[in-house]
């Protein structure tokens, strides 16, 4: 008698069938790693991509490079930059979505994991992460970059009474300092030698703005976790999308010159963006700003596009810029106006062609820009024909809360060896599945996006 075999656990069809309505490039990364370890994930979605060929693809890869270059010349001495750029060129990704959250923020934290596992199991020196900052300090209650998360308690982390919390966004609030007094409060807990010293150390320092600290703090975080430096981080923000985005604006020929400036491309380019509004996916698209986030005060301000003018609305006294190519320029790189996410995406992954990974809505986001890119291309035209047919290609992953723990940061620590933390927690995942870690994909069955798309498809049928 023949013993009956266990069958090979497979996805739920029915979420899969929802998500590749949007992104069935998602949908093949699930079905190739399901039962593989969540290490062989992270490995897959680091795997090389095809290198741009056409015009403003290699453009946009020469812009993205040079910004790059001038970021890692911050962190890295000349030999290891020229090293990283190579590898970058091989497996160009991007991992997005870290919001500007100090590493104790449980799902930032898990994020950057995975696409440290993947960065590791790709023999990787070093990866890229994107952190937006333009989120205000508080978001909701005791919760936003102002916060830090110890597991059972909220420390505010720079000391900022909280009607300065909300009023004050993550790229613009500073100078900051540490909120010495309410960390060492915290520091008579036993496991507080693994993250709490790190914090200390900082504690005289001054940081430009909220962002500096955040950034330069999850740095010192990772290099005290993995002493081994088997692969850094690079923290990018949309401060570099914005120095990306002033440099493809340098001259009137460029793609997204015309794009912006050329009002019958801007009209069919704002045709594109209001289709896919009112579409089945529009619930997945960010429209809170036209293009561009205005800074002042301290402050991410909403714009609107009104007689040739950025304004905010309703604020006579307010931002008031030339929707014009040098103005634009200029008040990118002085800091005064920031790339919303279609332009943000558009400079740092979908032109210059990087595979971005990220989480449930940015996966449907993402291939939204893509498409809408693709109705704005004018067809007539070769360089951007040649484009279109390399955009039929989508490099959209999903990179968030795969690995989705549910105790704090401080709890998954504490069990670990000190200064090892990464290389132990590598050794665990290797032997932890995708569909173990996804929780047989609960996140996505729960996800009220997709929920409501997969009713809606329900329906339809």
């Amino acid at each position: 008698m023949t013993a009956a075999v266990d069958p090979i656990p497979t996805p739920p069809v029915e979420i899969l069938a929802v998500l590749s309505l949007l992104c069935p490039e998602v949908v093949r990364d699930i079905e190739q790693n399901w039962n593989a370890p969540v290490s062989d994930y992270a490995r897959h979605l680091w795997r090389p991509v095809a290198k741009p060929a056409s015009g403003p693809a290699i453009a946009a890869r020469s812009i993205l490079r040079e910004v790059l270059h001038r970021r890692l010349g911050v962190i890295m001495q000349p030999e290891e930059i020229g090293k990283a750029l190579e590898e970058f060129e091989q497996r160009p990704v991007i991992q997005a979505g870290l919001h500007c959250l100090l590493l104790m923020d449980r799902i930032t934290f898990d994020a950057l994991l995975l696409a440290w596992l993947g960065a590791v199991e790709n023999g990787l020196s070093a990866f890229f992460g994107f952190m937006g900052t333009t989120m205000t300090m508080e978001t909701i209650g005791r919760e936003g970059p102002g916060w830090l998360d110890v597991g059972d308690d909220k420390v505010n982390l720079f000391g900022m009474g909280r009607h300065k919390l909300c009023r004050k966004s993550a790229c613009a609030a500073g100078p900051v300092t540490l909120n010495k007094r309410a960390l060492e409060a915290v520091g008579d807990e036993t496991d507080a030698s693994r993250w709490l010293g790190t914090l200390l150390a900082s504690q005289d320092k001054v940081f430009g703005t909220a962002a500096d600290a955040l950034t330069a703090l999850n740095e010192d975080l990772v290099a005290d976790w993995d002493r081994s430096g088997l692969a850094l981080p690079v923290f990018i923000d949309d401060r570099l999308a914005a120095a990306a985005m002033a440099r493809h604006l340098e001259y009137d020929g460029s793609l997204l010159s015309r794009l912006l400036i050329e009002p019958a491309r801007r009209q069919r380019l704002e045709r594109a963006l209001k289709e896919a509004a009112s579409g089945p996916f529009g619930r997945f698209l960010p429209d809170a700003t036209a293009y561009f986030w205005g800074i002042r005060k301290e402050r991410v301000r909403k714009l609107v596009l009104e007689n040739g003018y950025l304004i905010e609305p309703d604020r006579p006294h307010g931002l008031s810029i030339p929707f014009e190519r040098p103005h634009l320029k200029q008040a990118l790189l002085d800091g005064v106006l920031l790339p919303n996410l279609f332009l943000t995406f558009l400079v740092l992954a979908i032109l210059p062609r990087v595979r971005v990974v990220g989480g449930l809505r940015q996966i449907g986001y993402v291939a939204l820009f893509h498409s809408i890119l693709l109705a704005a291309l004018d067809e007539n035209a070769p360089e951007e024909r040649d484009l279109a047919a390399e955009l039929q290609v989508r490099e959209n992953a999903w990179g968030m809360r795969v690995i989705d723990e549910k105790i704090s940061v401080r709890e998954q620590l504490a069990g670990l060896p000190e200064r090892a933390l990464f290389p132990e927690l590598l050794r665990q995942y290797r032997f932890r599945t995708f569909a173990d870690t996804t929780d047989n994909l609960k996140l996505v069955r729960e996800d009220s996006r997709w929920r409501k798309i997969g009713l809606a498809e329900i329906k339809a049928t």
